[in-house]
């Protein structure tokens, strides 16, 4: 699966203002940044960033995972000290 298709299936599904998928074989990393996040714990943003994956994870199209998600405040934030 290539990361654009990734990066897709996330914008279709989710109301994300950007996403960022990189993988190596078949482990992706996926930034995930929108105001859907907000008020949500980590747990609950890489929830929702599995649910709309599960049925590539499941089949084995995708075999490891890592999600980082954060609201646009916080991504500014983490791009201007880890960037």
């Amino acid at each position: 699966m290539q990361n654009s298709e990734v990066a897709d299936l996330l914008k279709d599904t989710m109301s994300l203002e950007e996403v960022i998928v990189t993988s190596e074989g078949t482990h992706y990393k996926v930034i995930a940044v929108g105001e859907v996040f907000d008020g949500m714990s980590k747990v609950k943003r890489q929830q929702a960033v599995y649910g709309p994956l599960m049925e590539k994870i499941t089949d084995g199209t995708l075999h490891a995972l890592t999600i980082k998600a954060f609201t646009p405040a916080e991504w500014q934030r983490e791009k201007m000290f880890n960037l």
